[in-house]
């Protein structure tokens, strides 16, 4: 998708500017859906055969780069994640951290990390609502220390000079502005989310994001999802309703 170049959100854009959850906080404990895709949607990562993914030299730089998360954000946990050809789905599970250690959370572009301690997504994926009493009422300005925000931010930055070094290109742009999110509420949507992961490469097809996909209606592929996944009838619903929200960049209230 290209990218809005005025710094002004546009209506007709459909708030691409301002899609995370008012009044929520992005550093609290809890597990978190997101996708993130290459500018122009450009397929740099590997193609689909017979349903897997084959994942090229960019492919794999982007997966070491995604599971090296933890190393530099040791507050959070990899679930599920798959690389697509031009993005990326994954889980990431922000977990209670140490306050009073001074590991400042900003990754591996600053080479900082931070400890924590264990988090059971399966258990409890629901992250905690705002509290206005927390760490958060001395924050700078800007994305929050240890924040998905900041995690995010750090991915893409590490990612994109790794490639960039690879291929020998300073300066071009890897990602897409900004990153779709989706705040897990309960171990059924959790589950849901890890199938629909596990099932990217057998729906590329499909995909939207799929230069060359196909082309059907909303009814064809829940039926096309549901044959070839076994997707239940909500499990459908959830990532269609997702796939639509990912797709036009509208805001969203993050309901489960």
């Amino acid at each position: 998708m290209q990218q809005n170049k005025n710094t002004n959100c546009n209506s007709q854009k459909h708030h691409r500017c301002s899609i995370r959850l008012k009044g929520y906080d992005y550093t609290w404990p809890g597990a978190y859906f997101v996708t993130l895709c290459t500018e122009t949607r450009k397929c740099l990562f590997g193609e689909i055969s017979d349903e897997t993914m084959q994942l090229n030299t960019f492919g794999n730089m982007i997966h070491a780069c995604w599971n090296s998360i933890p190393k530099h954000f040791v507050h959070i946990r990899l679930d599920a994640c798959v690389v697509m050809p031009n993005h990326i789905h994954g889980i990431i599970i922000i977990t209670e951290r140490d306050c009073g250690n001074n590991a400042n959370g900003r990754g591996e572009a600053f080479s900082v990390t931070r400890p924590g301690h264990n988090f059971n997504g399966e258990e409890n994926a629901s992250p905690l609502p705002l509290n206005p009493h927390s760490h958060q009422m001395n924050r700078p300005n800007g994305t929050s220390s240890g924040s998905l925000g900041a995690i995010m931010q750090n991915f893409k930055s590490v990612s994109t000079r790794k490639i960039n070094q690879s291929n020998k290109t300073p300066g071009v742009t890897l990602w897409q502005r900004n990153y779709y999110e989706h705040i897990v509420r309960n171990k059924h949507s959790l589950n849901a989310i890890r199938r629909y992961i596990t099932y990217n490469p057998l729906m590329w097809a499909y995909d939207m994001d799929n230069p060359d996909r196909y082309h059907v209606s909303e009814e064809e592929l829940k039926h096309k999802m549901k044959k070839r996944c076994n997707f239940t009838d909500d499990e459908l619903n959830f990532i269609v309703n997702y796939e639509i929200k990912y797709h036009t960049g509208r805001d969203h209230d993050n309901k489960p």
